[in-house]
């Protein structure tokens, strides 16, 4: 599985990628794979770093696992390929940009284009067995992911963290603060957008500091 990785991050997480746990996950992934339906397909478990190398990070999107119905997971958090409906998250996080920006709403919820100008787009689990959300939580990937927030941590500086959702913000203690600005608000699922996520303003509040630090803006 470590071969699929993109050569930046293969050769960062080289170390990680060695560990007992990584090995003991590939052989399980694998193996589910084989006799079950997971997404998203084996090729695109590490489409986040594909299109976002260790190089170009200057934002991290961290979200739970995979969207767990066909067709919908293509290994980048909230993100869905062109053609399929957008998620109710979704549509709340574009609303939000809306807001925050006065950026008309994305007819398509393929974030391929976030990922390109450097937004590495991560969820904590990799990968979903269909229609059971969750299901591959506890068998490794939460460490990967965890060793993958705090390299970025330790050889960047100034990358934006945006943590919604409890689940996200657990991550901040990977983090260093006096290095990175960690943006906190509730979830944009319907469930809790309006208890917070609604006005957060993350998405201008990221530009700002990209612009402070002489990094080119994201174009949301």
């Amino acid at each position: 599985m470590q071969n699929k990785l993109e050569p930046s991050w293969k050769n960062i997480l080289d170390k990680e990628l060695c560990k007992s746990y990584f090995k003991k996950l590939s052989k399980e992934i694998g193996l589910l794979y084989d006799t079950e339906v997971v997404y998203p397909t084996r090729e695109n478990i590490f489409t986040a770093f594909k299109l976002c190398p260790f190089e170009q990070v200057k934002v991290v999107i961290l979200g739970q696992d995979p969207y767990h119905g066909e067709g919908q997971a293509q290994g980048l958090s909230f993100s869905v390929p062109d053609g399929v409906r957008i998620p109710p998250s979704l549509q709340n996080i574009y609303q939000e940009i809306k807001n925050d920006l006065g950026i008309e709403r994305a007819k398509s919820g393929n974030l391929e284009r976030w990922a390109n100008q450097g937004v590495l787009l991560l969820n904590a689990t990799l990968t979903v067995t269909k229609e059971k959300p969750g299901s591959h939580q506890g068998i490794g990937w939460e460490e990967f992911t965890d060793a993958v927030i705090e390299t970025i941590s330790a050889q960047k500086e100034h990358v934006v963290f945006l943590l919604w959702g409890n689940f996200a913000r657990l991550k901040a203690s990977h983090i260093d603060p006096s290095k990175h600005l960690l943006l906190e608000a509730p979830h944009p699922s319907p469930l809790s957008a309006r208890r917070g996520f609604f006005g957060c303003a993350h998405f201008s509040q990221t530009n700002a500091y990209l612009r402070k630090n002489n990094l080119k803006e994201i174009l949301w």
